[in-house]
């Protein structure tokens, strides 16, 4: 167990780094999440190696992306999300197939791996960060164009089909054979989970809401808030589903444009979900950048054998594989080419997601040395530069802000 006193310094070597490394990169003009990423990897085995992703540090990172997606779903318009659909939908499927066919081949026949190592390298492939990701169209004022919901539609869907895949490729190596009536109840309680959340979360802030309007003073409204997303990212975790939905599914239950049918709850009252906003803001601007510290703390570049070219020349076959696999659907998907540009490098980051394929791979004794750290150099390539990329793809912010609908 991590002693106190240590835990608490490397707390505040994250928060203070983090956040100075955040800061030179919006001065550079930089998305700040690539300054908070750059921080981990200086601190951690990489460079430096003064601190280590530990248990303690994770959880705080999961309770920041939790928190961050619940502020993405307050943002979201979940009429955009919806109409976006069939969009969202084809790029999440086109990005994960491709990926996992190109994956598979180039690990196979490239790489000379065994069918079940390349069914992992192909799996992590498949992954989109949807924290990194969000963050990066969050910092730069892009949460509600209708680029960022096929963005946002797409990403929830990959990282659904990513614990199935997770759970089917496991059940692969222990028994090895893919146990179908295992991944369909997992399918059907994540289905379950995504309908009936939701109306819960609503339910439920209606209470919150009443209890509100005979209290006096702060502080009631950010700890039941807190602990509503908390409640639904356990109960997601719960039923199979990935944690982040749980709390995207209560932003997107207490958001202003989501009404449940027939009558079952009112709309919201703006001035209550605006004080939700309000009052949560300092918690997410203090736990999100743990995540992403964290991220680069998890990237483990001193593995790589930087002077083996034939890891380079692998390295580069699936680093083709990985960005032609995500953005050949958005690129051939109708809309205006810059659009379409947009949506295929926001799906591009592998972040977190993809390491824990990697990891588990790894400590399952499926991955190799070299080819464990060649997926460390693709995850760390595509989690790095994207955010660069769309920094130059998206236009300067407006200098109004877009007005808010009427309650």
């Amino acid at each position: 167990m991590e002693h106190p006193s240590n835990l608490l310094l490397i707390l505040l070597v994250v928060l203070l780094i983090g956040r100075i490394f955040g800061e030179i990169a919006n001065r550079l003009n930089i998305p700040a999440v690539m300054g908070e990423m750059l921080a981990g990897v200086v601190l951690g085995p990489s460079l430096l190696g003064w601190i280590s992703p530990t248990e303690t540090l994770r959880f705080l990172a999961e309770v920041g992306i939790i928190l961050m997606l619940f502020k993405i779903g307050l943002e979201t318009d979940l009429g955009k999300l919806v109409s976006s659909g069939s969009r969202s939908v084809a790029v999440a499927l086109g990005g994960v197939l491709l990926p996992l066919i190109g994956g598979f081949l180039v690990a196979k026949f490239v790489m000379g791996a065994n069918d079940l190592t390349a069914l992992f390298v192909g799996g992590t492939l498949t992954a989109t960060s949807i924290g990194i990701t969000v963050r990066v169209l969050s910092d730069l004022g892009q949460t509600r164009t209708k680029a960022a919901q096929i963005v946002l539609g797409a990403a929830v869907i990959d990282d659904i089909i990513g614990v199935v895949m997770l759970a089917i490729l496991v059940d692969f190596a222990r028994f090895g054979e893919v146990r179908i009536g295992e991944a369909g109840k997992v399918i059907l309680f994540i289905g379950m989970f995504l309908i009936l959340a939701p109306l819960a979360a609503k339910a439920m802030a209606k209470v919150i809401h009443r209890v509100d309007r005979g209290r006096d003073g702060d502080g009631w409204i950010p700890v039941a808030i807190v602990t509503l997303v908390l409640f639904f990212a356990w109960l997601a975790e719960e039923v199979g589903a990935p944690h982040l939905v749980g709390g995207f599914a209560a932003g997107i239950a207490l958001s202003r444009r989501f009404y449940v049918p027939m009558g079952i709850a009112l709309h919201n009252d703006r001035a209550f979900v605006a004080a939700i906003e309000k009052q949560t803001q300092p918690i997410i601007h203090l736990f999100t950048p743990i995540f992403f510290v964290v991220v680069g703390l998890s990237l483990d570049l001193s593995a790589v054998h930087w002077g083996d070219w034939h890891i380079w020349g692998a390295t580069a076959a699936l680093l083709m594989v990985a960005s032609i696999g995500k953005m050949a659907v958005p690129i051939l998907t109708p809309g205006p080419v810059h659009e379409r540009l947009l949506i295929g490098v926001a799906m591009l980051p592998r972040g977190e997601v993809g390491l824990i394929f990697a990891e588990l791979g790894r400590t399952m004794e499926i991955l190799s040395g070299p080819i464990y750290a060649i997926l460390i150099l693709v995850i760390a390539l595509t989690t790095l530069i994207p955010p660069l990329i769309l920094k130059k793809l998206v236009p300067p912010r407006p200098v109004n802000p877009e007005p808010l609908p009427p309650a």
